[in-house]
């Protein structure tokens, strides 16, 4: 009996053993599937990782923000030039915090439109690539008609921007010479006639961005050490920004290509250096029925006399009158169109000479409207100005490189979710200026005190 029993409990021990055995055979095989599941997971992720870290330091640098005629700028360019553009900003800002003693609300009254370019990435990443698109174009056509610019040509550069020009003597600059007219014979009052001149500006030859961030020339050209140190010093500030040398040097040689471009084209095109100027007085007003009412006064007297009339009474800072008298010498149409509108312009070019003129109205935004007179009182050919020369030579390269970019270049979407944010600009531009302290009331004294 005892012999049985003994049997059966080795009988069952045999029977939970095999149990055990294919239980745990079942756990190890589940183990495998678990891993390898988990393998198969963790190389994707290690594949995707993979893919994502090839994609952004290698294949997405070289992909092709733009083409001009067949040709692309990368990704990595027009990232490095963003960066550049935005520390040229910063550096522009800085300087002129320091020379206004820090005072923030100067700065932000005047580079107010710097501080919006930085604030909006995407919009400067726009005109950074726009601006990239006509350099490759201007490139383009120069080089095709045999112009360079070698290595030397950009160091040149680069040390005339800081005044050295390695023992050559510096270009002299062309001043404008200003022809005297003289003043009106009939003055009844005794006061002089003062004559306002409306200031004419030189472009830059490059559609630019912005302010350059070009060294203020010295007076006079600077010895071979003074300008190794005063680059090395500018150039620390780029890279301290994340602004290579070699990314300078590039916008350096695209403004050359550029410019030597736009010489080519003014060659080419064989520009006037002399057109019809024009000279004449003005009087303009905040309301019609002043205007009307001077001009009745000029049909009983004459312009010049009531010209001369109102530029007195201007100088009376009790008059209730709104006139405002002003002489505009020798200006061309263009100018004059610049300045005052294309209504002031054409009449002015048109005018006969000492004939006063009906009162203009002129729109100067949607509530405001001004009114004006005018009596030419000289009009001839005459030389232009460097900075009328200069106008030209723009509009000319400006339309041929429009002409090029029309249907031969094109523009991806990929860089707008990658615009470069840095360097960052500092807090401190974005602070409300401290307001000025306010002066105690003054309290009036008691009777008899």
């Amino acid at each position: 009996m005892a012999k049985k029993r003994t049997q059966q409990q080795e009988e069952r021990s045999q029977r939970q053993s095999r149990k055990e055995i294919l239980l745990a055979r079942k756990q190890a095989r589940q183990t495998r599937q678990i891993r390898l599941a988990m393998g198969v997971v963790i190389g994707l992720l290690v594949l995707v990782f993979v893919v994502a870290v090839v994609n952004e330091l290698v294949l997405a640098p070289n992909r092709a923000v733009a083409t001009v005629a067949g040709e692309e700028i990368t990704f990595r360019d027009w990232e490095r030039r963003v960066i550049y553009e935005r520390a040229n900003r910063i550096l522009i800002l800085e300087t002129q915090l320091e020379a206004f003693g820090g005072d923030v609300g100067i700065i932000q009254q005047f580079g107010g439109s710097i501080i919006n370019e930085l604030l909006d990435a995407e919009g400067l990443g726009q005109d950074v690539l726009n601006q990239m698109m006509e350099e490759l174009a201007a490139q383009q056509a120069a080089e095709a008609r045999g112009i360079t610019v070698s290595e030397a040509d950009v160091d040149a550069s680069i040390g005339e921007s800081f005044s050295f020009y390695d023992g050559e003597s510096p270009t002299a600059t062309p001043t404008a010479t200003q022809t005297a007219v003289p003043t009106p014979s009939l003055t009844p009052f005794p006061t002089a006639v003062i004559t306002d001149i409306v200031p004419t500006s030189v472009p830059i030859p490059t559609r630019t961005l912005g302010p350059t961030l070009t060294p203020a020339p010295a007076p006079t050209p600077v010895s071979a050490e003074s300008f190794q140190k005063q680059y090395s010093d500018f150039m620390a500030q780029l890279n301290d920004l994340g602004v290579s040398e070699e990314t300078f040097r590039q916008v350096v040689r695209a403004r050359l290509y550029t410019e030597r471009l736009m010489e080519d084209l003014a060659a080419e095109s064989d520009l006037a250096e002399e057109g019809l100027h024009v000279s004449f007085y003005l009087l303009s007003f905040d309301t019609e029925e002043e205007a009307n009412e001077v001009a009745a006064l000029i049909q009983d007297n004459d312009f010049v006399t009531i010209w001369n009339t109102y530029r007195s009474l201007s100088l009376d800072s009790n008059s209730d009158s709104t006139v405002a008298a002003t002489e505009i010498l020798w200006r061309t149409e263009e100018e004059l169109t610049n300045a005052f509108g294309p209504e002031i312009a054409s009449i002015a070019m048109t005018l006969p000479p000492n004939v006063p003129g009906t009162p203009i109205a002129q729109a100067v935004d949607a509530q405001t409207t001004r009114y004006h007179l005018l009596q030419v009182s000289g009009r001839e050919v005459r030389p232009f100005t460097e900075s009328a020369i200069e106008n030209a030579k723009f509009r000319l390269l400006t339309n041929f490189i429009d002409q090029a970019l029309i249907g031969d270049s094109s523009q991806t979407e990929f860089w707008r979710s990658r615009v470069p944010t840095t360097p960052i600009l500092d807090p401190i531009f974005l602070t409300q200026p401290t307001p000025a302290p306010q002066a105690p009331p003054v309290i009036p004294a008691e009777p008899g005190n």
